[in-house]
Formats: structure tokens, C-alpha cells, sequence
């Protein structure tokens, strides 16, 4: 009689990993799905009342350094901590973030407030899904599965968070937001050190530790962008200028350092980073326009939207919920269509899943580039056409993120798995301060250009989509065998 094998469960690391990511996600997302409202509305209504511009720059700025910081974040685990050391230590810090920005009082301490907490993402955000990904050493499309299931917690942890934060930071007092913001980190230290057993033998520290050498050329580059800011040399949109261009030749001189110039790597693993590096370039376009979310797509919200519900109007913060929503209806679908399609041998190879994703966001914008033209003539308009955005987007988000998560953690070399890792988010970092710039535009006395704004993000997307997909075949062949 012939038998067939029970599916194999998923590991009990990967729950651990599950809820402490959801709370942490919880507190970045509250906090962010309220920061740039809190920058730029009056300071009559207990904000700082900081022009659409800077407010947009300082926005960017905070949530590229967020992912642009997981770069170090996997070098200390890679040569000092390992990774469950450092999402322990990013764990506390995070949450001392998020209490320092709890306390009323001048902009200095909250931007001193910022800054811890970007710091501590950067040490623990690239690190949990670097442990994601040696759950499964037998990759193929269990792997995959287990980063959707990662990925609802995500999103989870995002849907509580803008809920609870937004509310309260909307309708109580901006900083009784933040304060639960620092609740949820606080739960999510909690879990984790309770259940550390289950990743017994996962992200030790190396057993040769490396010299700090890079950790010193990163504080010197800090200290360096933060006296000219001091001194007033760069204000914060300059500065979030400089970043930009500061961000693209670190990815660039990295990629071609460990993809070029590392003769201990074989001629596969160099390929294989190339492939990194187109994904990255598709990543950063991708989260450049998905991250409006936090920005222009929050100010078009605020603005130009009847958000009035049986006369009691919603927050403008919670429209960034609808992404959370639609991603704890789609995730596990959309998680199991890959291995139903994976059995049938018909699973869409990753870079025509990256070119859907990209052409899915596009379309996003290409409803906002319509929904524009009703606000141009002074119209607020009604509560789906952000809603129907946010369903592309997500479903973009779906086809690309987990995905993309997943192929770095097979495709990057050993020595550099934490790292590139790292560099996978810091491609979110460069979206996420061209977010932050394009928000800039979004001023009452610029309206009329929202259209054409819309419409820009709408033809890269679409068109770097549809590059992917024609070139699936090269960048396949240049994977080495790992789908």
C-alpha cells in the first residue's frame, strides 16, 4: 500500500520569532503611521508645526535610517553578538526610543528620541529574518511559507499598531501614542527572552570575533552628518538629499566590493550577488512608491478625503490599515498558491514575481493619479479610492516582499549572509527617504501637481515591472540552480 508523508510542521523558532516581530512591528508602525502629521500639523494642536518640506525630509530621514542602520545591525551579528544577542539588545533600545519620545518636551528630545530608536531597528530588524531563513536550511518553497506566515506577523503587530497609536496619538495626545509604542516593544523583549529555548543552536556568536573597525567608520560618518547639522551647514532636507546619494554609492561600492573583489568567493556566489543587486534596485523602486503610505498618501488623507463615517470622523493615520488588512487576508492564500503551483511545477520564477509586484504598485498610483484630478478642483473625495490603492499595493507588497526576504536568504553567500541581508532593507531605506522627499511636494500651495506626481511613480513601477519580467530568463540563469 503505497503511503504518503504528513506535511511538515513549522518550526516552534518561528512563532518566537512570530510574536516578537509582531510587537515590534506594533511599535514602529503606530509611531510612524502619526510622525509626520505629529511634524507638520499646527503647534496649536500639540504638534510642531513644521513646513511640508522639512516635515517630509525629517519623515525620510528617520525611516531610511531605520533600514539603512540594519547594514551595521548585520555586521556586529556577522562579528560580534550573533544574531539573538542583537535582537535582544535592538529589542531594549527600541523601547528606550520610544519612552524618550513618550515625554513632552522640546523638539531636541524628540529627535533625540528618533534616533534611539532607529538604532535599535537597525541592530534588530535585518537580524530576526536573517533567523527566519535558518529555520529552513532545505529552502524551496517551505521556506517561502514560513516567511508568509513571518510576514502576517508583520503586518499583525502593523494593524494593532497604526489602530492603537494612530487613535490615541490623533484623538488623546500625540505622546500617549508613543508611550504605547513603548508598551509593545516591552511585550515583545518579554517573548522573546521567555521563549529564547526554541532557537537553540540558531544565531550564536561567531566563534572569531572580528575588530570594530567598521562600526568605528559608520559612528565617524554619524558624527560627521550630525555636527554639520548642528552647525547648520544642512538643514533636513538637504541633508535627506545628500543621504540619498550617500545611500546609493555605500549599495553600489558594496555589492561591487563582495561581488568583484572577494577572490574567496566562487564564480556562482559572485553571480548570485549580481542577482542581488538587480532585486535591490527593484526593492528600492518598489518601497519608494509602496512607503508613500506614511507621507503623501497620509497628507492626501488628511486633506483631501471625507473621512466622515456616520458623523464621526476617522482618523487619517488608520487608512494606512487597510495595507494590514489585506495582508492578513491574502498572506496565507497567496503563501499556499506558491506551493500548490511549486507541486504542479508551475511557481512564477522570483523575477517575474518582483516585475508583478512592481507593476502592481504602479497601478496603485495610477488610481491615486485619478482620484488627484477630483482634489485639484477642490473636491474631497470618498473613502475607496485610497482603499482600492492600498489593495494593489498590498498585493504588490505580497509578490515581492516575502519573496524577495526569502531569495536573499538563499542566494547570499555564508560570510556575508547577515550583511547582505542587511542590504536587502537598506533598498527600504533608500524607498522609504524618497518617500520622504516626494511628500515634500504635497503643499497647500502645490495641488495642482499631486496628478502628475501620482502619475511619475505610476510609469516607474509599471515600467521597471514589465524589465523584470522580459528579463527573467538571464537573471534566472545567473541564480545558480536556487529558485
Amino acid at each position: 500500500m503505497a503511503t504518503t508523508t504528513p506535511p511538515q510542521k513549522h518550526p516552534r523558532g518561528l512563532y518566537v520569532l512570530f510574536f516578537t516581530e509582531m510587537w515590534e512591528r506594533f511599535s514602529f508602525y503606530g509611531m510612524r503611521a502619526i510622525l509626520l502629521l505629529y511634524l507638520i500639523k499646527s503647534a496649536s494642536e500639540g504638534a510642531l508645526g513644521l513646513p511640508e518640506q522639512t516635515g517630509g525630509a525629517i519623515y525620510g530621514l528617520y525611516t531610511s535610517s531605520v533600514y539603512l542602520l540594519t547594514l551595521p545591525g548585520g555586521w556586529i551579528a556577522d562579528n560580534m553578538l550573533g544574531q539573538k544577542k542583537a535582537i535582544w539588545w535592538g529589542g531594549i533600545v527600541i523601547m528606550l526610543g520610544h519612552l524618550i519620545l513618550a515625554i513632552p518636551g522640546s523638539s531636541t528630545i524628540f529627535f533625540l528620541g528618533l534616533c534611539t530608536v532607529a538604532l535599535g531597528t537597525g541592530l534588530l530588524k535585518a537580524n530576526i529574518s536573517s533567523i527566519v531563513g535558518n529555520l529552513y536550511p532545505e529552502g524551496g518553497a517551505r521556506r517561502d511559507a514560513g516567511f508568509s506566515i513571518f510576514y502576517i506577523g508583520i503586518n499583525l503587530g502593523s494593524f494593532l499598531g497604526m489602530t492603537v497609536v494612530g487613535y490615541l496619538g490623533e484623538k488623546v495626545g500625540w505622546h500617549y501614542g508613543f508611550g504605547a509604542a513603548a508598551v509593545a516593544m516591552f511585550l515583545g523583549v518579554v517573548v522573546f527572552r521567555l521563549n529564547s529555548g526554541a532557537l537553540e543552536g540558531l544565531g550564536e556568536p561567531p566563534e572569531v570575533k572580528s575588530k570594530p573597525t567598521f562600526l568605528y567608520v559608520v559612528a565617524g560618518a554619524l558624527a560627521f552628518l550630525t555636527t554639520l547639522v548642528l552647525t547648520g551647514v544642512l538643514d533636513a532636507v538637504s541633508l535627506a538629499n545628500v543621504m540619498k546619494y550617500v545611500i546609493i554609492t555605500i549599495t553600489i561600492c558594496y555589492f561591487l566590493y563582495i561581488g568583484m573583489f572577494d577572490k574567496s568567493l566562487s564564480v556562482v556566489e559572485r553571480k548570485r550577488v549580481g542577482v542581488l543587486f538587480v532585486f535591490f534596485m527593484g526593492a528600492a523602486l518598489f518601497w519608494s512608491g509602496f512607503e508613500q503610505a506614511g507621507s503623501s498618501l497620509t497628507i492626501f488623507a488628511d486633506r483631501h478625503t471625507d473621512r466622515f463615517i456616520a458623523g464621526w470622523e476617522m482618523p487619517a493615520s488608520w487608512f494606512q490599515n487597510a495595507n494590514a488588512f489585506f495582508i492578513l487576508v491574502f498572506s496565507a492564500p497567496i503563501g499556499a498558491l506558491w506551493i500548490y503551483l511549486n507541486r504542479k511545477h508551475m511557481n512564477p520564477y522570483v523575477p517575474v514575481k518582483f516585475g508583478l509586484g512592481l507593476i502592481q504598485m504602479g497601478f496603485g498610483f495610477f488610481i491615486m493619479y485619478w482620484a488627484a484630478q477630483y482634489a485639484v478642483e477642490g473636491m474631497k473625495v470618498g473613502l475607496g479610492w485610497l482603499v482600492f490603492t492600498y489593495l494593489f499595493h498590498t498585493l504588490g507588497e505580497l509578490f515581492l516582499s516575502p519573496v524577495g526576504l526569502s531569495t536573499y536568504t538563499k542566494l547570499a553567500p555564508k560570510k556575508y549572509y547577515s550583511q547582505m541581508m542587511g542590504l536587502w532593507f537598506v533598498a527600504a531605506s533608500l524607498g522609504n527617504l524618497i518617500a520622504g522627499l516626494f511628500a515634500g511636494n504635497f503643499n497647500e500651495g502645490n495641488v495642482a501637481e499631486m496628478p502628475s506626481l501620482f502619475l511619475q511613480v505610476c510609469l516607474f513601477g509599471v515600467g521597471f515591472g514589465i524589465l523584470m519580467i522580459l528579463l527573467y530568463k538571464p537573471i534566472k540563469n545567473w541564480m545558480g540552480g536556487i529558485e
